[in-house]
Parts: C-alpha cells; sequence; structure tokens
C-alpha cells in the first residue's frame, strides 16, 4: 500500500515516482517493484550540504536553499529538485532544478510550517521541517 507524497525509484532505470493519490498496488518498474526512498534528515556527510535549509532574501521573501554553503549544480553532481509540502500534506510545490542553476526555490506565501525535500543525484533524498515559530 502506498502513502500520498511518497516517492518511489526504480533502481534499473532511475525513474522517481511521487504518490499523487494513494492505492493498494505495489509499484512496479522494469519488471522490478520499485524501492521508497526513505530521506535523510540530518547532515551526515563531512563537507557535503545537503539538507534543505530556510533562508530569507534580500527582498525578505522566504526561501529553500540546500546547505548552509551552496550545493555542487554540476551536470555530475547536483540538485535535480526541491519540493515543498504544508504541515496538512495538502499543499505541496515541485521545482525542477538543472546544473547551472543555484540549489534555492521560492517559498509559496501563505504555506505555515512545511517539510523540504530535494534530491541529490548522487546522494538521494533529504528533508527538513521548517517551523515558523
Amino acid at each position: 500500500m502506498t502513502e500520498k507524497l511518497e516517492l518511489y525509484k526504480c533502481e534499473i532505470c532511475g525513474n522517481i515516482v511521487e504518490v499523487i493519490i494513494a492505492g493498494a498496488g505495489e509499484l512496479v518498474c522494469c519488471g522490478q517493484p520499485m524501492n521508497l526512498l526513505t530521506a535523510h534528515t540530518e547532515e551526515e556527510m563531512k563537507g557535503e550540504a545537503h539538507l534543505p535549509v530556510q533562508f530569507y532574501n534580500e527582498e525578505g521573501k522566504e526561501e529553500v536553499r540546500v546547505g548552509s554553503q551552496p550545493h555542487p549544480m554540476i551536470p555530475e553532481h547536483y540538485i535535480q529538485f526541491i519540493e515543498t509540502i504544508s504541515e496538512d500534506g495538502k499543499t505541496s510545490v515541485l521545482h525542477y532544478l538543472e546544473p547551472g542553476e543555484e540549489p534555492k526555490v521560492l517559498v509559496k506565501e501563505g504555506l505555515g510550517d512545511y517539510i523540504a525535500r530535494e534530491n541529490c543525484n548522487i546522494h538521494g533524498l533529504w528533508a527538513n521541517v521548517i517551523s515558523h515559530e
């Protein structure tokens, strides 16, 4: 059984899918069950910055950035997407990124507390809870 907003990856071809509506079936790709991705929630690697963090830019607008120091954005090593998900799970905003772009996105105004998650093409899925307390 799947849950809404879960991410699954095919270990053969690299497809990543997000569950929009939960169902009882098993997700299969390339003839094999897909693996549920579990997000890292703490920096685990020295010298690598993957945790999505809250930041306010020069205009005072809220952003999510990947790491306290910008993550590499080269073809061999980059952030594929950043997603923000409201605390109640009813609002999800997904931003795709490409090598050469800055690993940051503006946060939708009025989102409230949310989960920020991102996927590195090498080091996988990372998530952080952002609170406005």
